[in-house]
């Protein structure tokens, strides 16, 4: 048996450069490049992923709130209550809270501090007392704060003179309250449009949320909740400086006077013009439907101008159908139209 032959061939050709794979140098230049892509991208993920985290818990706890108090609507347990204290305990049997913080220990249940609009004013929630550190009219109710099931802590009043309507199936009652909420607690980062939302909060301790900040210089809310109004209800607006003029306040169901107690006056909804510039800036992407609270995947937007025409059968408002596409059109409507959004003008 012949023993295995060992001896090495000196005539075969060297390893090719293939052959001997990559240098240490070519390794750490390729992790360095993943390293620069990475800086570059993760944060954007990251900022995304947050974004849709704090929209995403946003939407699920309105939806929540809203069957809530349309289960008290229709179960006429909604209004009638002299504090938000005694509000807030008929809300627990329908939404669960674990903690109801009072007017003087607010911070109990919420931040000490908060940052407002876009450009992030630092506001000290010891001053949110009443309504009207919450932009509503003198309501005579305190606000508290509250502790959700979920994490979500708030800041909540009630307006006493809030109505129930058991008959209706559009009527939600979220105009009953005023909140701030966060999505996610105590932690931060605290802001306006991240994780700090709000319904019906005009403005915080006397300063307005920028939502939109147009080229020139027009500031939006976000997109507000509201209900309609009766016809007496439109006419103590009118009475107490609302704007809106009592004697077209001739019907019930009137979603327009809803939107003007939502924004705080009629003067605080946008004119045509404010939204005919809203309307291009859109459709030209300098800004972005999601940055008023609405979804995208739709392709048309109404919503309300601050103009009642009262020649008009007196009950007739002005609106704009923004696209996504192209520019807008306005026109009057009927001010029982429900499925309107609404904007608050903030300067």
């Amino acid at each position: 048996m012949k023993s295995a032959d060992f001896r090495v061939n000196r005539g075969a050709a060297p390893l090719s450069r293939q052959d001997k794979g990559f240098t240490l140098a070519e390794v750490l230049i390729t992790l360095a490049l993943i390293g620069i892509v990475a800086a570059m991208t993760i944060p954007t993920l990251v900022s995304s992923y947050q974004t849709r985290a704090w929209n995403t818990s946003a939407q699920v706890f309105e939806r929540k709130l809203e069957e809530a108090l349309k289960t008290m609507n229709i179960q006429q347990t909604l209004a009638g209550y002299r504090s938000t204290a005694d509000f807030v305990a008929e809300l627990a049997r329908h939404f669960k809270i674990n903690k109801i913080c009072n007017n003087t220990d607010i911070m109990s249940c919420f931040e000490d501090k908060v940052y407002w609009g876009k450009d992030e004013l630092e506001v000290n929630v010891e001053n949110v007392k009443t309504a009207a550190q919450l932009g509503q009219a003198d309501w005579g109710t305190e606000a508290i704060g509250v502790q959700f099931a979920n994490g979500t802590t708030g800041i909540i009043a009630y307006d006493p003179q809030c109505r129930e309507n058991p008959y209706s199936n559009q009527f939600s009652g979220v105009s009953c309250i005023a909140l701030l909420y966060d999505t996610s607690g105590f932690k931060t980062p605290n802001a306006d449009g991240k994780d700090l939302r709000y319904l019906n909060v005009p403005e915080l301790d006397g300063h307005k949320p920028c939502a939109v900040k147009l080229s020139d210089g027009t500031c939006f809310t976000k997109s507000v909740t509201y209900d309609a109004l009766t016809a007496d209800e439109c006419k103590a607006l009118a009475d107490g400086g609302f704007g809106n003029d009592a004697d077209s306040c001739e019907r019930d169901n009137d979603f327009w006077a809803g939107a003007v107690k939502a924004c705080g006056s009629v003067n605080n909804l946008p004119d045509v013009s404010q939204l005919h510039a809203l309307g291009i800036e859109l459709a030209e992407k300098n800004v972005s439907i999601e940055d008023v609270g609405l979804d995208s995947a739709r392709e048309v937007y109404r919503f309300w101008a601050g103009y009642s025409d009262s020649g008009n059968e007196g009950y007739h408002a002005r609106y704009c159908s923004l696209s996504l596409e192209g520019g807008p059109s306005c026109d009057h409507s009927p001010r029982a139209n429900s499925g309107y959004n609404v904007l608050c003008v903030t300067n």
